[in-house]
């Protein structure tokens, strides 16, 4: 169906009527003649003469009715459309220390860093979120919220995308990025409080500590599922030749499975992009929130259809008009 945003807009379009129906003034003077500008051809004012005096006032009337409907804001009202009603609030929350350039992940069967194959993986978990409100957290030295909770899973995909190494700092704030989570949590009370942990190393920054930041996420009843990511085995090469070493020396498995425990969650350890995998398993697991039925309804602008018509009509009319002039010259 067609509404209008400002209605009362349309109490305009009977104003030239009321201007024509206006009372003439009569003119008390005595008639004289009419003086000619001799700058316009007799055979032009002939051929005015002949016009339908009506025809110009008709042109403008409509162009003034379509303007006046272009003004009110017609929309067209779309079918109610439901909004999911089930879905899950989580956070998810970002490494993005030095140490994530390592190159010892598998992706595809080639090796890449560990922020590359998290864009990779968590990026496809994103979009299959359908339903779910995401909210972004980057974390290095100090952790930022990068982006809101949003029903939007685009933006969420795009902004970790577009999240570059070194960004936030060098360091790991793993403290600061669950008080930050906690705090976005807090607003919204009825949720099931999910925040998704993924780093590759142990807390080294930051104002607060993973110990006390986990006491507010248990204060806040926010579940915690953490990531540890890094393989255990790399071939590093050296002048005394190749050599094999654990570059996931630095991850504190230990206060990951803590942090994950204490509030319900799991602890998972992502070797490769297959190990990542489990948390789609995980979190197709998680009871979704019962929120109130929505619906919507598309709107539509249909405004630009009567201006672009009067606009339309309006030069077609001064072309018609002028046209005689300009193909004498």
């Amino acid at each position: 169906m067609i509404t209008f945003a400002w209605p009362w807009l349309l109490l305009l379009m009977p104003v030239p009527l009321l201007i024509y129906w206006l009372p003439k003034k009569e003119n008390t003077r005595a008639s004289a003649a009419l003086i000619m500008p001799q700058l316009v051809e007799s055979s032009h004012v002939k051929e005015v003469s002949n016009v339908n005096k009506k025809f110009p006032l008709m042109v403008l009337t409509l162009c003034w009715l379509l303007t006046v409907l272009a003004l009110s804001q017609p929309q067209w009202l779309g079918d109610a459309v439901d909004i999911p009603t089930e879905g899950r609030e989580m956070m998810i929350a970002v490494d993005l220390s030095g140490s994530m350039q390592i190159e010892d992940m598998s992706l595809n069967g080639n090796t890449v860093n560990r922020l590359d194959m998290l864009k990779v993986v968590l990026g496809n978990f994103i979009e299959r979120r359908i339903g779910d409100r995401l909210g972004l957290i980057l974390f290095g030295d100090d952790a930022y919220m990068q982006t809101p909770m949003t029903f939007d899973r685009k933006t969420v995909k795009q902004m970790l995308d577009e999240s570059v190494l070194g960004l936030v700092g060098r360091k790991t704030a793993i403290g600061d990025a669950i008080a930050l989570a906690v705090k976005r949590f807090d607003a919204k009370q009825k949720s099931n409080k999910v925040l998704l942990l993924l780093t590759d190393g142990q807390n080294t920054a930051g104002k607060i500590s993973p110990e006390q930041a986990l006491e507010l996420a248990v204060a806040k009843d926010i579940t915690i599922y953490a990531i540890g990511i890094g393989a255990d085995v790399m071939i590093q090469q050296s002048l005394f030749g190749s050599r094999r070493v654990n570059p996931s020396s630095e991850l504190d498995e230990r206060t990951l499975t803590k942090l994950a425990d204490q509030t319900g969650g799991q602890y998972f350890r992502a070797r490769d992009s297959q190990g990542m995998s489990k948390i789609y398993q995980l979190l197709d697991q998680l009871e979704p929130i019962e929120q109130e039925q929505q619906q919507m309804r598309p709107l539509t602008a249909l405004f630009y259809w009567p201006l672009g018509l009067a606009l339309l009509i309006s030069t077609l009319y001064l072309l018609a008009i002028n046209f005689p002039n300009l193909s004498r010259k």
